[in-house]
């Protein structure tokens, strides 16, 4: 099986958001305004390219409504060139305090996949006008600073239909820097194609390393956590690796021992 038609088997859950209050004082601001920055991220997948067009971010608090943050560069983002630790700027707003309570990503028509350098459309059933929904619940104080990571992930996001066309369907989540943690380490070789997942009761996460056997997956809540390191290749070519009782505290990241793949 090539490496651009893998698809990960998790439990999928359509859209979920994980959102733990944190923030820090910023001192350049007046008590009367919270700041709220947006970055997004991703988790990899097997494909060459994700792109999606982002035209709008919207959030709702219970003391504005609906609020719209203007967004740096609105338009293209692959988002396969923000993973294992990279991000973009998506934008940052003021708002009254309260109850951070909704977001609303509104996706434009520009969406595509590139498979083994051929690019197809994204089909996007819902969220070019509407915008993709996440319920969240995060309190904001007057003069604090409050940054969120928009964690796409499309290896789970993108859904290859029975006649060979290609539909988006978004799992998102978010996480803030202080109320979560971060795994990282180094794997090889490349040549194995390998895949790592991290997991514990209820939750699973996964990355595919960058070209020189580096990973990074970010927003995983503080605890002990199982990290896997497999192959997506079929037959599997090496021994399956288990990292038992890895600690997760959150603001830190845990830095794992390299690691090297062996053949079976």
């Amino acid at each position: 099986m090539k490496r651009a038609q893998f698809v990960i088997l998790f439990a999928i859950v359509a859209m979920s958001g994980l959102i733990l209050s944190s923030c820090e004082k910023d001192n350049n601001k007046s008590e009367g305004k919270a700041t709220v920055q947006l970055m997004l991220t991703d988790a990899p997948a097997a494909y060459d390219a994700v792109n999606i067009d982002i035209q709008e971010v919207m959030l709702h608090t219970e003391t504005e409504g609906w609020v719209t943050v203007a967004i740096e560069n609105p338009g293209v983002y692959n988002l396969l060139e923000f993973s294992n630790g990279l991000d973009v700027l998506l934008g940052t707003i003021e708002v009254a305090p309260g109850t951070l309570s909704q977001m609303r990503l509104v996706l434009g028509s520009e969406n595509s996949v590139v498979v083994e350098g051929n690019e197809y459309p994204l089909t996007t059933p819902s969220g070019s006008t509407s915008g993709l929904k996440l319920n969240l619940h995060s309190e904001l104080e007057g003069g604090y600073f409050y940054r969120f990571w928009i964690d796409f992930d499309a290896a789970r996001s993108v859904h290859m239909t029975g006649n060979g066309k290609y539909m988006l369907k978004p799992v998102i989540r978010m996480f803030t820097e202080a109320s979560s943690g971060a795994i990282a380490g180094n794997v090889f070789p490349s040549e194995f194609a390998p895949v790592v997942t991290v997991y514990n009761e209820t939750d699973t996460l996964a990355t595919f390393p960058a070209a020189d056997g580096h990973f990074m997956i970010a927003g995983v809540p503080e605890g002990t956590w199982t990290v896997s390191f497999s192959s997506i290749l079929d037959p599997l070519p090496i021994e399956e690796i288990i990292v038992p009782n890895v600690v997760v505290v959150k603001g830190e990241t845990t830095v794992l021992a390299d690691v090297t793949l062996l053949p079976i």
